[in-house]
């Protein structure tokens, strides 16, 4: 009897596919060996393998619990010690999210708070100047999401630049012209700085804009914080030893962005879908977009000496850090590229379902940039994969050919629906 592999099923819709799928409802590894005894440590995960094996009997059991990844079980005689894989840490700060979105969507009376009663004094001009050079610096750097966002109810709307701008002022303290001067001791600075933002004490004029946002959106401090833990991160790692790792750090620095955004987003009235199910769909496209980033700039990242691929994948397919520095485009590395592009493309397909739960007016800038980004993967594999040398970048035709695509798909009932009416 093959050893069967208990699948922790996704918040939101499962994965598609049946490949590998037994009638019990679990899924065959293919890389295990059809023995009843377990080995000391296995490691199955959602989408890519395996982390953790189980009796069949428990399989379908286990399939239905609202997990929304793996775990890392290891079975050793009569005793299992379940190790918390970091999909599930994540999962836990989805599942807050949710709940400070569903206790906002349930009729109540605004709340007076120190932070709120502190920005409704800033002075109205004030505030409509930040919101507009937010909007200024969003279109400036992210044009083609910017446009999407036009769409949106002018609160919804500002609210999402207010919060690009300090994803992105968080992002260049790492990768900006300053990169070098970064210490510790300066993110730690920048958290005590969003702590008093989130206080309704606003530093600059941008903050301000993010400040008077968190009054009008159920938005927590958590994700956050984890993309300041992110980019302390990228200040004392460069190599990532297995895919568990990599996970932790895109969502750090991506997936949170996701996280951030749902509660101003907004769900569809209409929608059937949970909360949970929608935050993590945003957290799967946050991911993808990351993993999108990573492979497209392999060659940019090794000549900073850095390397953001999952080290053991990297020696299972025979390669090394010696290999990514010499820049040399062979069949293994075209192997190894194909595993990594399709891993990318399986959170896109996550993503897409949660796409259509949102607000009708929200999900245009979305599906921009999930299909824009979904192309660089396209053009990695048009380069024959040399992401080296070569930059994979969507031009601008096929950019403005999309656009009229995600305006196209952001009209779709949502999936929910869908499902229940067939």
């Amino acid at each position: 009897m093959a050893t069967a592999v208990t699948l922790l099923r996704a918040a939101s819709p499962g994965i598609a596919g049946d490949a590998g799928r037994d009638g019990g409802g679990s899924f065959q590894c293919p890389r295990l060996p059809p023995k009843k005894k377990l080995p000391k440590k296995i490691l199955c995960s959602l989408k890519y393998g395996c982390l953790g094996g189980v009796d069949p009997a428990d399989a379908a059991r286990t399939a239905a619990s609202p997990v929304y990844s793996s775990l890392t079980v290891s079975p050793a005689g009569d005793a299992a010690v379940a190790v918390v894989s970091s999909e599930q840490k994540v999962y836990d700060v989805v599942l807050k999210q949710a709940a400070l979105l569903r206790r906002q969507l349930r009729p109540q009376q605004p709340t007076a708070t120190p932070a709120r009663e502190m920005v409704e004094a800033m002075p109205r001009g004030g505030l409509n100047e930040a919101y507009a050079r937010c909007g200024e610096i969003c279109e400036e750097y992210a044009k083609t999401f910017y446009l999407g966002t036009l769409l949106m109810t002018e609160e919804r709307r500002r609210a999402i630049w207010a919060i690009y701008v300090w994803c992105r002022r968080t992002d260049e303290l790492v990768d900006g012209p300053n990169a070098s001067h970064i210490t510790p001791q300066a993110l730690d600075r920048w958290e005590r700085r969003l702590e008093d933002l989130f206080a309704g004490r606003p530093y600059d004029m941008l903050d301000a804009a993010l400040s008077d946002t968190i009054t009008k959106f159920p938005i927590d401090i958590q994700p956050f914080k984890d993309m300041i833990d992110g980019m302390r991160t990228d200040l004392k790692k460069a190599r990532y030893k297995n895919f568990d790792e990599l996970y932790m750090y895109c969502y750090y620095v991506a997936g949170t962005v996701g996280l951030m955004s749902v509660p101003v987003m907004g769900i569809d009235p209409e929608s059937k879908a949970t909360a949970e199910s929608v935050y993590g769909a945003a957290l799967a496209l946050g991911l993808a977009n990351q993993l999108t980033n990573i492979l497209r700039d392999v060659g940019e990242d090794a000549s900073r000496g850095r390397i953001y691929l999952p080290q053991d994948e990297l020696a299972e397919a025979g390669l090394s850090d010696e290999d990514i520095f010499r820049g040399v485009v062979s069949d293994k590395w075209r192997k190894f590229m194909k595993r990594q592009i399709k891993r990318a493309r399986m959170f896109f397909e996550e993503a897409e379902r949660g796409v259509t739960e949102l607000r009708k007016e929200s999900r245009w800038p979305v599906w921009a940039s999930l299909l824009l980004y979904r192309q660089i993967l396209d053009e990695i594999e048009a380069n024959d994969y040399n992401n080296f040398t070569k930059r994979a970048y969507v031009g601008k035709a096929k950019k403005v050919l999309a656009l009229p695509v995600a305006y196209g798909r952001s009209l779709l009932l949502p999936y929910s629906l869908r499902s229940s009416q067939s």
